[in-house]
């Protein structure tokens, strides 16, 4: 039996059952493996197999043909914090291969943008993008990097998934709010009148639908019509009737609020997120997830009133239907491979960036709140650092806008059960730098002359707030690198810029 490390209680009892009493059975696994256990998977059968047949041979294949050794010897050190394992060490007699590459981001743009510049080196050196894998611990963390993607002209395939802007629960918050703002949009009407249930029947539906094409109106103004003329059965109509208000009191609260407050508002009284919080498990978690983080992109959404003739609302509603539209590389494609840790188990690239290794991704904050899940996140951080064939790149960002709130987490405890010998740090301006320990990430940021300092948060007239990513000259000669939301990256002379701290 394949794959032992992934069964559950049941499963190991068939398999007790086809052994029978000649013990003749034979398993494979590997516990440092074991990533399933929010599925009902149990790492501990391996050794309850050692237990309940004590004349079992153990045969450990540490040979590894995949990695280089310094990608493996990080692996070992990072899996050897784990209690109660069989133990095995991976070797190779390959080569000894490059550092794994450490980037600290100022936020996940930043983080996005290296990670895309990193794969457009890699294609202009001859490799290929279908080479190149970013893995992510959580599927709300894919919007950043499509964007950042699709604004590069760079081809690219979720595994194992949809893109951001065709995830179901995304489609029914963007169908609420193309719903607010043009009532006579019959496609999002039909996705939401009834989502979450509001004992709106088929039946009823067919009526209004008969009654659109009857008299030619939209669907919304057939529900109009037919209840002012009480044409539907009294809970029907009361149904339809709140429904129609619900849409009507969003669309006037919610006409002066700014668009990522709007859209908050919108997820919430709308009922989505009480009813995706009721769908349990993991998949409900990440559905939440995502519309937290569809939250954060209408904050981060770039809206020009000089240069557009539409609401902020309807210019964010555009950019996502042109988002949806530019659907996935097919398959025959070069295209960047995108996916959840989970997804990437049993694959192998020669190229692998991890991104977002901070404490409350990954591991990820349930793992911190919930007692023995830790160790299932550290295998699942090896399974990650062995999907690397040459080349692998670990990132993280000092700040991060994540599911619609600004949140500053520490690098993930994971960066620094790396060995020092295996971790280069990459640095802005610069290639690589000295070896980087986990201790020593929060030493303090640099600083010129002029009083400002790499990391500090400030506000420009014109361009809004933003942070210094970057600090060079001095004198009259100082320049700054500020990243803004909204407005990318700028260079500013620092006695002109009239910057205000934050």
């Amino acid at each position: 039996m394949d794959e032992f490390q992934d069964t559950n209680n049941i499963q190991y009892a068939w398999v007790r059952l086809l052994a029978g009493d000649t013990g003749k059975v034979m398993i494979v696994g590997d516990d440092d493996q074991s990533i399933y256990g929010w599925r009902g998977a149990q790492v501990e059968n391996i050794q309850r197999f050692l237990n309940d047949f004590p004349g079992a041979q153990t045969i450990r294949l540490e040979q590894n043909y995949r990695s280089t050794s310094n990608i493996l010897s990080a692996a070992n050190a990072l899996i050897e914090n784990n209690n109660g394992r069989l133990g095995k060490k991976l070797w190779t007699d390959g080569v000894d291969g490059e550092p794994i590459s450490l980037y600290c981001a100022f936020n996940e743009l930043d983080e996005a943008r290296f990670v895309v510049n990193r794969i457009k080196t890699w294609q202009d050196n001859g490799g290929a993008l279908a080479q190149c894998a970013i893995l992510y611990r959580s599927n709300a963390q894919s919007r950043v990097l499509e964007e950042a993607l699709l604004q590069a002209s760079m081809p690219y395939r979720i595994y194992g998934g949809m893109r951001f802007f065709e995830r179901q629960e995304i489609k029914d918050a963007l169908s609420y709010l193309r719903l607010i703002a043009n009532r006579n949009d019959d496609a999002a009407f039909e996705r939401v009148v009834n989502t979450p249930t509001r004992g709106i029947g088929d039946r009823t539906l067919d009526v209004v639908r008969q009654t659109s094409r009857d008299r030619q109106l939209t669907l919304w103004q057939a529900c109009r019509e037919l209840l002012q003329e009480k044409a539907l059965a009294g809970r029907a109509a009361s149904a339809l009737q709140r429904f129609m208000e619900l849409i009507d009191a969003l669309a006037q609260e919610t006409a002066d609020m700014p668009l990522h407050v709007q859209t908050d508002r919108v997820i919430k009284d709308s009922g989505l997120r009480t009813m995706y919080e009721q769908e349990k498990g993991e998949k409900g978690q990440t559905r939440i997830e995502n519309l937290e983080e569809l939250v954060t992109a209408t904050r981060q959404f770039s809206y020009n009133d000089e240069d557009e003739d539409l609401m902020p609302l309807q210019a964010f509603l555009s950019h996502a239907a042109l988002e949806a539209g530019e659907g996935q590389a097919d398959t025959w494609q070069d295209a960047v491979q995108l996916m959840t840790l989970h997804s990437a188990k049993g694959l192998e690239f020669p190229q692998v960036f991890i991104v977002g290794m901070e404490e409350g991704m990954f591991p990820s904050q349930m793992s911190l709140d919930e007692g023995g899940r830790l160790e299932e996140e550290r295998r699942l951080a090896y399974v990650g650092v062995t999907r690397a064939m040459q080349k692998l790149t670990l990132t993280y960002a000092e700040t991060r806008r994540l599911y619609g709130k600004e949140v500053y987490h520490r690098p993930s405890r994971f960066i620094g059960e790396l060995p020092e010998e295996c971790v280069e740090e990459v640095r802005l301006r610069a290639t690589v730098s000295r070896p980087v320990s986990h201790q020593r990430m929060g030493t303090p940021l640099a600083e010129n002359d002029t009083g400002y300092k790499l990391g500090q948060r400030v506000r420009h007239a014109k361009f809004g707030e933003g942070t210094i990513v970057n600090l060079e000259g001095s004198g009259e000669h100082s320049r700054l690198q500020v990243a803004f939301q909204g407005q990318g990256i700028k260079w500013l002379v620092a006695a002109y810029a009239k910057l205000e701290t934050v």
